[in-house]
């Protein structure tokens, strides 16, 4: 072999090993950086349907919108099933406008996780962690089992959010399970935060109408470490663990304030204001800030806060005086929020996915808007969150369509859409050169056929 083609083998070498340990694993909702971005890598696909591209696909019993979180050769998934036949129990595309169903659904329901072989699609193994009646109702578009599962490698921790968690070992064991008392949420819509990990800790946010908390439980036992009461009715946003060069805390979106706490609960910073009344989006971290934003559509003020790491105290603006920064909040935007989506930030842009099909971008650094609202082809809704790879930004819609932007222009640039021709609404993952799509009935492994996959 000659000296080009070694230095060429190991450079490639190199490569695949950094992207494999980049995006390895999904552990999370959102993946490990919480936004959806993955390592690029030639492996991964921009064009599929329902059969192109499909390197397997296995049916899901039940209902469920959480996310496929992965961990080496595994796949976990949550679903809930119920026994009876329920002509309203499948949820529809659109908005409800505070419309539909109310009070408990019939028949026993089962609470079951999945485990399935990453290569092949095969169940290796499922676990019913409950049975019996729901003890709280559900939004008509949600399900039972809309939480998306956390990982550390050694544990896989699964939050029925109205029910408790149950941990396994990655090989189906229970090791430990942690009942939470269901309480009232708004309309009794139930809850939807999913769980983070981080060290020895799981935390998990549980904002309803009668007691709402952040609580940590300990990784080995689930026994509660602390638990601090929250000034916050129903939200269904997923905690975020922001590590930085100052510290590491945990930021939690809210309708009445956002707040940041200690590993212990005590809180580090809040922003008080005009907040949207309906709190679903995530935080997440970019360019040594916090994005943290809600916008429920119909609200007046749909705001945007990117934070600056090691913020203190009482950070809030002065909204009255149109206050857009100060020593904390490096930008502010008032009606830039999603309702469901969380938004993401890709090669600097700050891209926000709207459910009513419109997408906005803005300078991720100080908010300054590249484009305004653009809307996608007619009939596009969005509920699933927007992710990104090898240039590109992908938002799957609730019709099964998956629309592909080209991140490398200024402008809103529709490059294709790839049809999977059923409705979703679950945020896909991305782990060793695979695309992870939960459908309404379905579990694709979506990857480049003919290119090799490990």
């Amino acid at each position: 072999m000659n000296r080009h083609l070694l230095l060429s083998c190991l450079a490639h070498l190199a490569w695949l090993g950094t992207t494999a340990f980049a995006q390895e694993n999904w552990p999370r909702f959102r993946g490990a950086n919480a936004m959806s971005v993955a390592a690029d890598d030639p492996r991964l696909p921009d064009r599929w349907s329902q059969t192109e591209n499909v390197l397997w696909k296995t049916p899901v019993p039940g209902l469920g919108w959480s996310s496929p979180v992965i961990w080496g050769d595994r796949v976990f998934l949550t679903s809930v099933a119920s026994d009876a036949a329920d002509e309203n129990e499948a949820p529809r595309a659109g908005l409800y406008l505070g419309e539909g169903r109310r009070g408990i659904p019939k028949g026993k329901h089962h609470w079951v996780t999945y485990c399935f072989d990453i290569n092949t699609g095969k169940l290796r193994w499922k676990h019913e962690a409950h049975q019996g009646a729901p003890p709280v109702g559900r939004h008509p578009k949600s399900t039972y089992a809309s939480e998306t599962p956390a990982t550390d490698g050694e544990r896989l921790y699964v939050l029925f959010g109205d029910l408790g968690m149950w941990c396994y070992d990655l090989d189906g064991k229970v090791l430990w399970d942690h009942r939470i008392d269901p309480k009232k949420t708004m309309a009794d819509y139930g809850a939807a935060g999913s769980p983070v990990v981080h060290g020895e800790q799981v935390i998990i946010v549980y904002d309803n109408h009668e007691s709402s908390f952040i609580a940590s439980l300990d990784t080995k036992t689930g026994k509660e470490r602390w638990r601090t009461p929250r000034d916050e009715k129903s939200t269904w946003a997923t905690p975020f663990v922001w590590q930085h060069e100052q510290r590491t805390e945990i930021v939690v979106n809210g309708k009445n304030r956002i707040r940041s706490y200690d590993l212990s609960g005590k809180v580090l910073w809040e922003v008080g204001g005009k907040m949207s009344n309906l709190i679903i989006p995530s935080p997440f971290a970019a360019h040594d800030m916090v994005y943290v934003t809600s916008g429920y559509f119909a609200d007046p003020v749909r705001p945007v806060y990117a934070i600056k790491a090691g913020a203190s105290g009482d950070i809030s603006l002065d909204l009255d005086a149109e206050e857009t920064s100060n020593d904390s909040v490096q930008w502010y935007q008032r009606k830039a929020g999603p309702y469901n989506t969380s938004p993401i930030v890709y090669q600097g842009r700050y891209y926000t996915l709207l459910d009513r099909g419109m997408m906005t971008c803005h300078d991720a650094k100080t908010g300054e808007e590249i484009y305004g609202r653009v809307r996608f082809p007619r009939g596009a809704t969005f509920t699933s969150s927007p992710w990104a790879y090898n240039d590109k930004v992908f938002c799957l819609d609730e019709q099964g369509l998956t629309h592909v932007l080209d991140a490398t222009k200024k402008s809103f640039s529709i490059l294709h859409s790839n049809d999977l021709d059923e409705f979703c609404m679950a945020s896909p993952s991305v782990a060793q050169g695979k695309l992870f799509i939960r459908t309404e009935s379905q579990l694709y492994c979506i990857g480049k056929k003919g290119r090799a996959q490990n």
